[in-house]
């Protein structure tokens, strides 16, 4: 038995489109520090005051669009990229979620008991955000120290910019990109603004110094809208689009407070009066298909756009069970194991 292991981690998904199901779910999403970060007492009021009476029922009905046979799409992508990752490497593959099931201490539990000693730690963002990469971690960890004090972990760090990663989700998006279109958004899960600023460990950059995502600081290691950039900037030069025919936004926001802009679904509207009737969206954060990708933006974003003038909208998929993705992942895990973090 192999003392080593991968262990995937993706958002998560209730366990139905039942009401009840969508409750839990949300309740244990939204009272996460790292998603909502008040004081626990605020947190608390709001999710119960303001949030789960009525938002339970809008999100079991958005999730009703989009469930499979199967189950949710993110859950059903994210066990059929387990399956592929396993085809290609030795170690065992886990999965878990970080809300929902499968769930993480489920995971760290089961590779306890077939003693495994090892961890390569996929967190399934290619971005830092503490309301996404940095609460998985954390909670892995977590778990680890009460439950498997004697696994060792090693993390995968946001992938953002690694020519592999670039190369892969060109791949994916090439034959979407290969039709004509007069515009390419990126649309990218948006996070409050204040997250930047509590995110940077210098406390002197982020909306601090002038062009800072494209200036050169530390605080780039954890800055999510950077990231995102970077991100954006290396796609667009493989792909060899010029700088007119494409721009960033950001979806999904949640409350009143500001929240990085522009926002996606206002950009949805405007594009069609600036001439830009053909256009591709592209959701780079994500990395499987889930209800922001495939109701949010899919659904509800085309119904925008069209609405507002626009002609042809076209939604990329995500990576999900690309080869070139898959094989990404697998390359992490075999320097990994190259590596003297695991036992061979």
């Amino acid at each position: 038995m192999s003392e080593n292991a991968v262990l995937l981690v993706n958002l998560g998904s209730p366990d139905s489109t039942s009401v009840p199901d969508v409750k839990r779910y949300l309740r244990e999403f939204l009272s996460d520090d790292r998603v909502i970060d008040s004081p626990k007492l605020i947190q608390q009021f709001v999710l119960n005051c303001f949030i789960l009476p009525s938002r339970p029922k809008q999100s079991a009905e958005a999730y009703s669009k989009v469930w499979t046979d199967e189950g949710s799409p993110l859950i059903v992508t994210s066990k059929n990229l387990q399956k592929l990752l396993q085809g290609k490497i030795e170690p065992k593959v886990e999965l878990a979620m970080r809300y929902g099931s499968p769930s993480i201490p489920d995971a760290i539990e089961r590779m306890k008991s077939e003693g495994v000693k090892n961890v390569f730690l996929v967190p399934l963002y290619p971005h830092y955000a503490m309301s996404s990469f940095e609460t998985v971690v954390v909670k892995v960890m977590e778990e680890v120290a009460e439950n498997a004090p004697d696994m060792k972990v090693t993390t995968l760090q946001p992938f953002y910019s690694d020519p592999s990663y670039i190369e892969a989700l060109y791949k994916s998006a090439k034959p979407y990109l290969d039709n004509e279109y007069d515009h390419l958004l990126f649309s990218y899960h948006g996070i409050p603004e204040r997250h930047l600023n509590k995110a940077d460990s210098t406390k002197a950059h982020c909306n601090v110094v002038k062009d800072c995502c494209t200036t050169c600081n530390p605080a780039h290691s954890t800055c999510y809208k950077h990231q995102v950039t970077k991100t954006t900037e290396l796609f667009v030069k493989r792909a060899g689009i010029p700088e007119d025919k494409y721009s960033i936004s950001f979806q999904s926001r949640l409350g009143r407070e500001p929240w990085l802009t522009p926002y996606t679904d206002k950009v949805l509207e405007e594009l069609p009066a600036e001439g830009k009737k053909k256009l591709v969206i592209m959701t780079p954060a994500f990395v499987s298909d889930c209800l922001e990708t495939l109701e949010e933006i899919a659904m509800e974003g085309k119904e925008e756009f069209l609405e507002a003038g626009g002609e042809e909208f076209t939604a990329v998929p995500c990576m999900n069970e690309h080869p070139a993705w898959v094989q990404f992942l697998a390359d992490k895990a075999e320097n990994w194991l190259k590596s003297s973090s695991a036992v061979l």
